[in-house]
């Protein structure tokens, strides 16, 4: 059985600057080496109906992919030693996700359908790291040891249960503070089956409408809860509050906080307010115009759909 558990993190400065660093050197690594196949792919392909009879063929370079990326990863360090600040398996998880992102391009999913072209991160767009592999112990009462980040305190809200095993360590920047995310794994715990006769006792049917979220078989509805439109005002309230400070003010980003926080736009972090505080007035205006434009969220909004359709789904099974 595999299942994650999500804790809050309260990293000191330190541990924040370290953090922010790695993301934003983890950025520039995805996006070159993101570029790098996107060079490759349109050196060495031509069109079937539109190839010229009588052309140069030059070299065929090597195509990149992901062992000669993770084993280039040497060169990298030579040329920016910056990088060996960062734990070499975070690094070479980067290069997994470039992988991943170009695979997922060419490759169509179990319903026949591709999706897009990937895309380069801008600032701010890279928001986590994964450990594909760290001690068992690395929790230690109300913190956790993080390799070549230190001791950092977390709120374990809820232990881990027993037999269970960590698998990888992800951290996450989000609105409102980081996170880290434990992948955990018991193999002794059988894996859910859905093999299950449909009978007149363990059925309910459902019907999903847009005046109500639904309503069953046995005449029960669920209302829609509306979350976003009850944040409406609220937010017009702090956007309005917004739009009148004087950019690159303090109560400019003060008032931009409150409007991340309504929002939980993954862009509006405190270490990016610390960035724009340190910068010169003309950066300080265009750090705080970016991250009122950018990063539109509305994480609260999902969390409060996400705890409700929990919720939803426990109450029905609970009627089976």
């Amino acid at each position: 059985m595999r299942t994650a558990y999500q804790y809050k993190l309260r990293p000191n400065k330190e541990q924040l600057a370290t953090i922010e660093l790695w993301l934003e050197l983890l950025r520039r690594q995805y996006n070159y080496r993101l570029g790098e196949r996107f060079s490759w792919w349109s050196e060495n392909r031509c069109p079937v109906n539109a190839c010229p009879l009588m052309m140069p063929i030059p070299r065929l370079r090597d195509n990149p992919d992901y062992y000669s990326q993770k084993k280039d990863l040497v060169n990298t360090k030579d040329k920016f030693p910056e990088y060996k600040l960062i734990h070499s398996q975070v690094l070479q998880d980067c290069i997994k996700r470039v992988k991943l992102a170009f695979d997922r391009w060419f490759k169509a999913d179990k319903n026949g359908q591709k999706l897009g072209k990937p895309r380069f991160n801008g600032i701010g767009r890279y928001r986590s790291f994964t450990y594909p592999q760290i001690t068992q112990d690395c929790i230690e009462e109300n913190q956790i040891n993080l390799p070549k980040i230190g001791k950092v305190k977390l709120i374990q809200h809820r232990p881990i249960p027993e037999g269970f095993m960590i698998k990888t360590v992800t951290i996450s920047r989000k609105a409102d503070g980081y996170y880290v995310t434990l992948s955990l794994e018991d193999k002794s715990v059988p894996a859910l089956t859905t093999k299950v006769e449909p009978t007149l006792k363990n059925t309910l049917l459902i019907d999903m409408g847009l005046k109500e979220f639904l309503v069953t078989s046995e005449g029960e509805s669920v209302p829609i809860p509306q979350y976003y439109r009850k944040s409406q005002q609220r937010l017009k309230t702090l956007q309005k509050r917004l739009s009148r400070k004087k950019k690159s003010s303090k109560r400019c980003l003060k008032a931009l906080l409150a409007v991340a926080k309504q929002h939980k736009k993954a862009d509006a972090t405190p270490r990016r307010r610390q960035l724009a505080c340190g910068q010169t007035p003309r950066r300080r205006q265009l750090a705080c115009g970016m991250l009122t434009k950018r990063g539109n969220a509305h994480q609260a909004v999902a969390d409060k759909r996400k705890d409700f359709n929990f919720k939803t789904a426990n109450e029905l099974l609970s009627l089976i």
